[in-house]
């Protein structure tokens, strides 16, 4: 087996680009083969786990809503992190994910995730230091869990320049539909730029691991951004898993051949997949 190599920032190129024709060609097969995967999670009662993290305006929205039009929102959720409520301020900082992962059949895509231990709280000073430096372990026995549990996880790390950055502040400002996204919080983070590149090194060196790896997204361009994190999505959830369509049973297709009008050559055939 191939070591597993942890990805650093500096190591990602980019200029990488896509065309808008390429872009939509390959978006229309991979939401198929998105929605094939949810069928499939259904039927043999996998779980997935989404993480998403990344720069401020790095296209992590945008990339989750090109995913939730491929699915049916009953058995895939959204979960948006932000601060804590004190109720879960007094309790074991994993408590409130425990609480928010997927069942049998399901898939929870995390917008900010359980790394904020040793991003945000690591920056702000919100956590002693002994305490964000054990979550990496706690973080690796966590997901260890997960997967042993029978979850799939797949963990992207959304990566643009300050210029990029710079430039979507500036969209967002100009656009009135996007101008809710801009805060204050955006520009005072930018002053860490360089202190926020060494925790995330350190987060990728210390927690991609061969069950749960990293991926870092180029993101400077959003159509290659979200198709690049859309296929390391699906090369993820479809590995070793029956994608072909369900079978009905028995009971079901006798109903239906008492109660609907079709050819009785699609019956027999259904019933053949069945038998």
């Amino acid at each position: 087996m191939t070591k597993h190599h942890p990805p650093k920032l500096a190591d990602v190129d980019l200029s990488k680009r896509l065309s808008k024709q390429d872009y939509f060609e390959e978006l229309v097969d991979l939401q198929a083969q998105l929605a094939l995967i949810q069928q499939a999670f259904l039927f043999h009662g996998a779980k997935g786990v989404l993480v998403f993290e990344g720069w401020d305006a790095a296209g992590k929205g945008g990339t989750i809503r090109r995913i939730s039009q491929a699915l049916d929102p009953r058995s895939f959720k959204v979960w948006p992190i932000g601060a804590p409520r004190n109720y879960y301020l007094n309790r074991h900082y994993l408590l409130r994910f425990w609480e928010r992962l997927p069942p049998e059949g399901a898939i929870s895509a995390f917008d900010r995730s359980w790394y904020g231990r040793v991003l945000v709280e690591r920056l702000e000073k919100f956590t002693p230091v002994e305490r964000w430096r054990a979550a990496y372990r706690e973080i690796n026995d966590f997901e260890r869990m997960l997967v042993d549990d029978g979850t799939r996880i797949v963990k992207l790390f959304f990566h643009i320049s300050p210029d990029e950055q710079m430039a979507r502040f500036t969209e967002r400002l100009r656009n009135p539909m996007k101008r809710w996204k801009l805060t204050y919080e955006d520009f005072r983070n930018r002053e860490r730029w360089a202190e926020a590149e060494v925790a995330v090194d350190e987060m990728l060196a210390r927690t991609s691991t061969e069950i749960a790896p990293w991926h870092v997204i180029p993101a400077n361009n959003k159509k290659y951004a979200r198709i690049s994190a859309m296929r390391a999505i699906v090369d993820t959830f479809s590995k070793d898993i029956d994608l072909s369509p369900q079978h009905l049973d028995r009971r079901t297709l006798d109903a239906a051949c008492e109660a609907l009008d079709v050819d009785q050559s699609l019956i027999d055939s259904l019933r053949a997949r069945t038998e």
